[in-house]
C-alpha cells in the first residue's frame, strides 16, 4: 500500500507518498480501507517538529480519516467487514481516575493518532477499535472524515467548557478554519449572538452562512474595538480562540465582565501577557480545551450526520498531492477543511 510519510521533519518537500507494508491490526484494532482523509494544522506542526515529541521516523501524520473496515482484530465486536466508520483520534488509557470518571480527554497519557503515534492518511490503517465511531450510508466521505476531530473539539470547547446558553454573544476568532467553522455553527446552533472573524471578504461570506451575525476583518480593525462597537460598549460573554498569543490581550479585551475566554490551541505562540489585571478585575475565566470525550463526539456527531452540521471542504487532493494540502493550510486560502483521497480511490 502507499502511504503519506516524513522521515524527517522540515518544509513541505519532506513529505512523500511512500510505498510500505501494509498494516496488520493487533487483537484490539480495526483494518480500515480508508477513503478520504482530512488535514489540521496539527498535521503541519507534527511534520514541522514539536517540542517535547520524539516521533519515531518515518511518520504517517493524519489524524482525521474514514473508510470501510476490512477486517477486525480478534477482540474486537463493535465492527465487522464492510461497516462504514471515521477516526475519533484521542487516545487515553481507560484505566486512570479520568478514564474511570468518563472524562479521557484529562488522561495523563492522552495521545492523539497522527501526532504521538502513526496516523492514518494511507491506504489501509490500523486503529484502536475504541477509536472508531459508525458512519451512516449516504454520508460522503470528505465529509465522514472532516467531522469529528474539529467538531468535537469544537463542541466540547462551547458546551462542556464554556457552558453557552441561548442569548449568549460568542466571538470566534479564525472563523474560517476547522475549529472556528465548526464553532460558528455550533454556537448559531445553541441560539446564541454569533461575531466572527476572518480576513477576506469571501471567507466573511461563509461565515456568516455557517451562522455568524457579524464578521469582522481582523487585518483591517482592531477586532476587539469592533466588538465593543458591536456591543455598545458590553463586550461578548464567550472568546473561542485557538490562535494563542497573537490574539489572546484581544481575546479578553473582547469580554463582557464576568466572560470566559476558551482556548484550545496556541499556533502563534504560548506565552503571551497573561494580562492578570484584566481577569481579575473583570472577574474573567480563562478555560482550556482538548479534543472530545466519546459522548461529547456522539452528541455532535448525531447533528453532523443529520445535515444541520456541515463540515466545509474547501479542497479535495489526491493524498500524492499531500504536499499541496499543508500549503492550502499554511498559506490560509480558502474556508473549512482540506481533505485528501488515496490515489487507489481516485
Amino acid at each position: 500500500m502507499h502511504a503519506v510519510q516524513f522521515a524527517d521533519h522540515g518544509d513541505r518537500d519532506v513529505i512523500e507518498y511512500a510505498e510500505v507494508p501494509d498494516p496488520e491490526p493487533a487483537r484490539d484494532e480495526v483494518l480500515v480501507d480508508v477513503k478520504a482523509g482530512a488535514l489540521n494544522h496539527l498535521d503541519v506542526w507534527t511534520r514541522r517538529g514539536l517540542p517535547g515529541i520524539d516521533l519515531e521516523l518515518p511518520h504517517t501524520p493524519g489524524s482525521d480519516a474514514a473508510g470501510v473496515v476490512e477486517a477486525v482484530g480478534a477482540d474486537v465486536d463493535r465492527f465487522g467487514p464492510g461497516d462504514r466508520v471515521a477516526v475519533a483520534s484521542g487516545v487515553s488509557c481507560g484505566t486512570c481516575e479520568f478514564c474511570r470518571d468518563g472524562d479521557p480527554t484529562l488522561c495523563p497519557q492522552f495521545a492523539i493518532i497522527g501526532e504521538h503515534r502513526p496516523g492514518v492518511h494511507a491506504e489501509l490503517a490500523a486503529v484502536p477499535a475504541e477509536n472508531l465511531v459508525p458512519v451512516p450510508a449516504g454520508v460522503d466521505w470528505p465529509t465522514a472524515a472532516a467531522a469529528p476531530l474539529v467538531f468535537g473539539t469544537a463542541w466540547r470547547m462551547l458546551h462542556t467548557r464554556a457552558d453557552v446558553t441561548a442569548g449568549e454573544r460568542v466571538l470566534v476568532l479564525g472563523a474560517s478554519g476547522g475549529v472556528g467553522h465548526a464553532a460558528v455553527q455550533i454556537a448559531a446552533h445553541a441560539g446564541c449572538e454569533v461575531f466572527a472573524t476572518a480576513s477576506t471578504e469571501a471567507k466573511r461570506r461563509h461565515a456568516a452562512d455557517c451562522g455568524a451575525d457579524h464578521t469582522i476583518d481582523y487585518e483591517a480593525t482592531d477586532f476587539a474595538d469592533r466588538v465593543r462597537d458591536l456591543t455598545d460598549g458590553r463586550g461578548v460573554d464567550v472568546v473561542v480562540d485557538h490562535v494563542g498569543a497573537a490574539t489572546y490581550p484581544d481575546s479578553l479585551a473582547s469580554l463582557a465582565k464576568g466572560g470566559r475566554l476558551v482556548i484550545c490551541g496556541a499556533t502563534t505562540g504560548p506565552n503571551p501577557d497573561a494580562g492578570l489585571n484584566r481577569i481579575f478585575w473583570n472577574q474573567l475565566s480563562v478555560i482550556g480545551s482538548t479534543m472530545a470525550t466519546p459522548g461529547e463526539l456522539d452528541d455532535v456527531l448525531e447533528l453532523v450526520w443529520d445535515g444541520t452540521f456541515e463540515p466545509r471542504i474547501r479542497e479535495t487532493l489526491p493524498m500524492s498531492e499531500t504536499a499541496a494540502a499543508h500549503r492550502l493550510l499554511e498559506d490560509r486560502e480558502g474556508f473549512g477543511k482540506v481533505a485528501v483521497i488515496p490515489d487507489s480511490e481516485r
